[in-house]
């Protein structure tokens, strides 16, 4: 367990560090265009910070200890199939948000 001074300074380092990186885009070059080649980096970081987020719920699933099981497998693979060729997100999250509950009711 970590004493609770450890605890606080990485708290407060830690907000320091993300403060610190919105300050450089905000604050020192807010009132300047970006330039586009910048702009068009950024317009992919939603794609790329998403399936970092969503890969280790579905390979690694807390509710399965961490096993890889086949209805989220499955789920994920109708998700990203919809949303690729329908190129509708909501359509892809309810799809497979119904794949992984009757998965899940099939195959426990």
């Amino acid at each position: 367990m970590i004493d609770k001074t450890s605890l606080w300074i990485v708290i407060i380092l830690l907000g320091l560090g993300s403060f610190g990186l919105r300050f450089v885009f905000t604050g020192l070059i807010g009132d300047r265009p970006l330039p586009v080649w910048m702009l068009r980096h950024l317009r992919y970081t939603a794609v790329a910070v998403l399936p970092g987020l969503v890969a280790p719920l579905v390979v690694w699933p807390a509710a399965t200890g961490g096993t890889l099981d086949a209805p989220r497998m499955v789920a994920a693979l109708i998700t990203l199939a919809v949303g690729y060729f329908t190129r509708n997100v909501i359509l892809a999250i309810t799809l497979g948000a119904l794949t992984l509950y009757g998965g899940l009711a099939l195959f426990g």
